[in-house]
């Protein structure tokens, strides 16, 4: 391979490093081209795998920026490049292996951070994004259901506390009536100087 290609070659493993949500590398001698498609199909559309060599891997992961790589970079290599749901493409690599002994798992690259092939291996064990969303719906329904109760909860004691005011009410106007009583009271009210005046008005007549 000619230098120009090799440059081309790194930039693109480096950009996959860099991309992805998680990058699991692997030895596959003794696998069958068929092996190898049905490892890809069992990745599931969002991940890619392809053989690379351990020279320019090494390299791109320097570039960027993981340490640990190198360390695991004996006989060929073919990485998977996980671009979706890390979870289901990790059981989809566990499952193969165990029907399929050939394949090792090296190790893997997640977050910038090297992982060894037992912790890889973990990834397999987490529950799928849509376990997880689907939870996560579950949870905000009751809390919103939790939330709702309650701000309804005082405003039906308001209710209920208003009702009872207005049983109330009919049956004894007073309760409720106390400020205009005293206006009555206040108007029927007839004082020495309200007479006086009453007189000092006919007396001008």
């Amino acid at each position: 391979m000619a230098r120009p290609d090799k440059a081309a070659k790194v930039a693109e493993l480096t950009e996959q490093f860099n991309t992805s949500a998680a990058a699991v590398l692997t030895e596959y001698r003794g696998l069958t081209v068929a092996n190898l498609r049905d490892l890809r199909r069992a990745l599931g559309e969002d991940a890619t795998y392809a053989v690379a060599k351990n020279t320019l891997t090494a390299i791109a992961a320097e570039e960027a920026g993981v340490e640990g790589v190198a360390d695991t970079l004996t006989g060929p290599t073919a990485i998977a490049f996980i671009k979706g749901d890390v979870a289901t493409a990790a059981k989809g690599l566990r499952d193969f292996a165990k029907a399929n002994p050939f394949l090792a798992i090296k190790g893997g690259v997640m977050d910038g951070q090297f992982l060894d092939a037992k912790a890889v291996l973990k990834l397999a064990d987490l529950e799928s994004r849509e376990v997880l969303l689907a939870k996560m719906a579950g949870a905000l329904q009751a809390n919103m259901a939790k939330a709702a109760a309650l701000f309804q909860a005082p405003l039906a004691k308001g209710a209920r506390a208003l009702a009872a005011l207005e049983t109330a009410a009919q049956a004894d106007p007073s309760k409720i009536g106390g400020a205009g009583t005293a206006a009555e009271t206040a108007s029927n009210d007839t004082t020495p100087a309200a007479d006086a005046a009453t007189e000092a008005a006919d007396a001008a007549e």
